[in-house]
């Protein structure tokens, strides 16, 4: 659990911490909607150099990837049972199709996360949510509440680190009482769990009443006009970015039409 690291803002001096938030959600969400086209290997392997380009670029380490992909791989391969039978120990069979599916939504997944946590990683909560507002604004026309919701995904991800330092410290101490949350019959690590589950609730809770109270104090108004301090500008960087993933996106189009 220590090993996520999706809404942890890591504070380098690198090009992609100087881009505009805007232009890293947009490229973000062109990347994510190119990994799903099936363009095959060469296009995963592009998409791959690319994303990994941008992680070097942000000075970002990989070490985090496998532990955070590792437990989709085993159920994946655990339950699909069709394919050639390629081995079998005791009641358990691997078949051909689990391989070359779980590889296949490895790479997938492994694109997402690292895409995904190159733009938390690489840009403030407050940008975040001044670039997720600012890109929501022409909905504000029809009734959408941009600045609400750009608010609560800030809050969300900013929430995640603190709740995964708070299972863990729970965790620690339940240990320390002699719970046993590994070991044991069914229900004993049923109630091992809720052991767990009911402090960090109320944890959360607590989290978030403090948070709207200091709200509520600095006069915090839902729907109410609000000036900016920062104010966000594009540069040619930015538009770069946007092209390049653009140019990802179309060239998976691509792929998966020819192929």
């Amino acid at each position: 659990m220590g090993n996520i690291t999706l809404g942890r803002y890591i504070p380098l001096d690198s090009p992609i911490h100087k881009m505009d938030p805007r232009a890293k959600i947009v490229g973000m969400l062109l990347v994510l909607i190119a990994i799903f086209f099936p363009a095959g290997w060469y296009g995963y392997a592009i998409l791959f150099a690319a994303v990994a380009s941008c992680i070097m670029l942000a000075k970002l380490s990989f070490t985090f990837i496998w532990k955070a992909m590792r437990p989709m791989l085993v159920i994946n391969a655990l339950f699909l049972k069709t394919g050639t039978p390629l081995f079998t120990i005791g009641s358990f069979t691997m078949y051909s199709d689990a391989v070359f599916q779980t590889l296949y939504i490895a790479v997938r997944l492994l694109l997402m996360v690292m895409i995904t946590t190159c733009l938390t990683a690489t840009t403030k909560p407050l940008d975040m949510t001044l670039g997720i507002e600012d890109l929501l604004k022409p909905f504000a026309k029809i009734g959408v509440p941009a600045h609400e919701i750009a608010m609560l995904i800030s809050i969300a991800l900013r929430f995640i680190p603190d709740l995964i330092d708070e299972t863990q410290r729970i965790i620690k101490a339940q240990e320390s009482r002699g719970v046993d949350l590994k070991e044991g019959k069914i229900t004993e690590r049923i109630m091992a769990i809720l052991s767990l589950i009911v402090p960090l609730f109320v944890s959360a809770f607590q989290r978030a009443e403090d948070l709207a109270n200091a709200m509520e104090a600095r006069g915090y108004a839902p729907g109410e006009e609000r000036t900016r301090y920062k104010v966000l500008k594009m540069h040619a960087r930015d538009y770069i970015l946007l092209l390049v993933c653009a140019g990802l996106l179309a060239a998976m189009i691509a792929l998966s039409v020819l192929l």
